[in-house]
């Protein structure tokens, strides 16, 4: 097998993740690889905020408020789960889509964009020896997250967040589906 696809089928979710993260060089290979991704009508839907060291905690706390005030406060465990969980993590990167303005381009199509965007990022980042993780907690689909984060409310859509570093355990293997369970052949119907 190719080194690729090495990288490829070896990847998986690495929710624990401490320091070192990524240098900026590595930073920078990993920002190119996600606008490598797929972008129909050259939309440019990408947009990534960097939260890094110390600033990463504070991000519970945008949810915790977000929560607070849509009256629907997050369950203290799961804040407490979240504060040591981000507690360690060097990296995050918050991810946010800005469909076609023009309206050219439907928007679920710059929303798989900055998903396959995103799993770029991932890829990338296992291939530099990295964990990473893709979360959509911490209020991602309350209002006033991602605008706290720097995303336009109006314009942009905030989907959540990557967390990368170095895997604090090493990953366990994980049993993968049989991709012939998911697949299926179309035929032409006979005589067309």
């Amino acid at each position: 097998m190719s080194p690729l696809f090495d990288v490829l089928l070896g990847r998986q979710s690495v929710k624990f993740v401490q320091a070192p993260g990524p240098t900026d060089d590595q930073l920078d290979l990993i920002l190119q690889a996600a606008l490598r991704a797929p972008d129909h009508g050259a939309v440019r839907p990408w947009r990534f905020v960097l939260v890094r060291g110390a600033d990463v905690p504070a991000l519970v706390d945008v949810g915790v408020q977000a929560g607070l005030a849509a009256g629907a406060p997050l369950p203290q465990p799961k804040v407490d789960n979240a504060r040591k969980w981000l507690s360690k993590v060097p990296l995050v990167i918050a991810l946010g889509c800005r469909p076609d303005p023009a309206g050219r381009i439907p928007e679920h199509e710059s929303l798989l964009a900055v998903g396959a965007a995103a799993m770029n990022m991932l890829n990338a980042a296992h291939a530099l020896g990295f964990g990473a993780f893709w979360s959509t907690g911490m209020g991602t689909y309350l209002d006033g997250v991602g605008e706290t984060l720097g995303f336009d409310a109006l314009d942009e859509r905030f989907m959540g967040y990557l967390a990368i570093g170095t895997p604090i355990d090493a990953p366990h293997p994980v049993e993968r589906p049989d991709w012939r369970d998911y697949v299926s052949e179309w035929h032409a119907p006979a005589g067309a």
